[in-house]
């Protein structure tokens, strides 16, 4: 009985939704994280009768075929790249994106990696680090007699000295973008890496050339609407539930079938 495996297929696509939201809601308070979305297609079919094929000798034409379809299945998990809210922080070294782009990293492998998580650190050299150690694309570093440091809206940075009243620009930073920012690959710790579907790494000046510009003091928060992933989530279990009770009436079905004298 199709109706078994069907249902399978049903509450297997339901499943991973409900992993996909519940993702989602653990990092309801995860910095820059962009809530992910299951997407789903039908399987094939099976063609029991063709549409547009001859009924009769006389050539007459069936209106509508018979097709059976077999299921569904997860097409991709896609990100939403709507940007979350900004945070008041008033770190010196917070960063919020406001538009497009993203901050290079480098990991200790020498790779690039790209994140919008912009709440970074300075280390003991004054390097500036994510919440990883990982360094901020450029070895940009703060001189340890600095007492303030600016940063623009363009990536301009100053660095504020004693008995100066003009800050000393030490550095900019560069934004990075991509023709499709989902298609890049997820690594964890708030990073992404390049993809043959995401396209090559465009580095651009932020404020130019469509890229977003700098906040410093903010932080960007997560994009999950809790609101619609708990009514999601209740919908997830409701088509569950459905599927489960498809595969309840198919064995039903199928004993009374077997009661048959």
């Amino acid at each position: 009985m199709r109706a078994l495996s069907i249902a399978a297929t049903g509450m297997d696509a339901q499943q991973t939704r409900v992993e996909v939201i519940s993702n989602n809601l653990a990092n309801m308070n995860t910095t820059a994280y962009a809530a992910r979305r299951a997407e789903f297609t039908d399987l094939h079919y099976q063609i029991a009768r063709a549409a547009g094929a001859s009924s009769s000798s006389d050539g007459s034409i069936v209106p509508e075929g018979v097709q059976l379809g077999l299921g569904v299945r997860t097409s991709a998990i896609t990100m939403d790249i709507t940007q979350g809210t900004l945070k008041e922080t008033s770190g010196d070294l917070d960063l919020a994106i406001e538009g497009k782009g993203f901050f290079e990293i480098t990991l200790p492998s020498g790779d690039p990696a790209y994140t919008r998580d912009g709440s970074f650190k300075r280390t003991g050299e004054g390097l500036v680090v994510n919440s990883e150690g990982y360094r901020l694309a450029g070895d940009i570093t703060i001189p340890q007699d600095a007492r303030s440091v600016s940063i623009n809206p363009e990536g301009d940075v100053y660095a504020y000295f004693d008995g100066e009243a003009q800050g000393q620009l030490i550095a900019t930073i560069q934004l990075t973008t991509f023709a499709n920012e989902k298609g890049l690959e997820a690594l964890g710790g708030n990073l992404y890496r390049e993809t043959e579907a995401s396209g090559p790494a465009i580095i651009g000046e932020a404020g130019q050339d469509g890229v977003g510009l700098m906040r410093q003091g903010y932080l960007e928060e997560s994009s999950v609407d809790v609101v619609q992933q708990i009514a999601e989530l209740i919908e997830a279990q409701r088509g569950y539930e459905l599927n489960s009770k498809v595969i309840s009436a198919a064995d039903q079905m199928m004993g009374a079938t077997t009661q048959i004298r």
